[in-house]
């Protein structure tokens, strides 16, 4: 008989407009906590001999993927297509929360990174880049006469 000044499911409203506000200040929560640098998520350790970095990247051809080591700067980069049908089909998507379009992140290496002595390998969704430390950087015991 009389109309709701509010739409119907006001609250899926209220939630519609959080993620967008979340997303517009890049604060959307995710599995590791609040968003950090975008894509890919990164991993980044050493030993002695070797600086250690991991990449998660799933569902990245690895025909996209480029790594380039430049001036003590590595940079991974490449594109990840959608799964998703098109909408010139006729299909519809409801939600599409799975980062898809070109990335690029860059890295700065210590000093001691020998860019001749790089490795890639890409497993099961991670880009493990594994960078050698130069030789004569390595810790060395010294001979006492």
């Amino acid at each position: 008989m009389y109309r709701s000044l509010f739409p119907r499911d006001m609250f899926a409203e209220l939630d519609r407009l959080q993620r967008d506000m979340q997303q517009a200040f890049d604060l959307s929560p995710t599995i590791r906590g609040f968003a950090r640098n975008g894509f890919p998520a990164l991993n980044v350790g050493g030993t002695a001999k070797t600086i250690e970095i991991y990449a998660f990247a799933p569902g990245v051809d690895p025909g996209t993927l480029e790594v380039n080591l430049e001036r003590g700067l590595l940079t991974v980069a490449g594109e990840r297509k959608s799964p998703l049908p098109e909408a010139e089909n006729g299909a519809a998507v409801h939600i599409n929360e799975r980062f898809e379009g070109r990335f690029r992140r860059v890295l700065t290496l210590p000093d001691d990174a020998d860019p001749e002595a790089v490795d890639a390998k890409l497993r099961n969704g991670v880009l493990h880049i594994t960078v050698q430390r130069r030789a004569s950087a390595q810790p060395r015991r010294i001979a006492i006469q």
